[in-house]
């Protein structure tokens, strides 16, 4: 198995939580806190389409000022929204593991434990 990426924000529960369990099950895998190390462009395409997202809405946090902030709808363009995600991470859903070319949001963790077979 390819090492994962945990895509974290440690001051989510849903994402420590996730970190708690791959940490519990020595599953090998890197932490991406993607706060500090905001994602490019591409790596939000990559992860979208590892997600089997048709929607970047999908992914994305409608909730947080900063999608509003961005001049942000539910009818903007994936393209639109992913600049956002660029410039606010936080906008982000999470956390996010991705496993060579799948990826689950762990809202719950159980879309975790299916992606590892668990």
């Amino acid at each position: 198995m390819t090492t994962a990426i945990l895509y974290h924000n440690p001051r989510c529960s849903k994402s420590r939580q996730a970190l708690d369990y791959l940490q519990q099950q020595n599953i090998d895998f890197q932490v991406l806190e993607y706060l500090k190390t905001p994602l490019t462009c591409e790596q939000i395409k990559d992860l979208q389409s590892a997600l089997g997202l048709t929607s970047i809405l999908e992914m994305t946090r409608i909730k947080e000022k900063e999608f509003s902030l961005a001049g942000l709808t539910k009818s903007s363009s994936d393209e639109e929204i992913i600049q956002a995600m660029v410039l606010y991470p936080k906008l982000i859903e999470r956390p996010i593991l991705h496993v060579n070319d799948k990826a689950a949001i762990g809202r719950p963790l159980e879309r975790i434990m299916e992606l590892l077979g668990v």
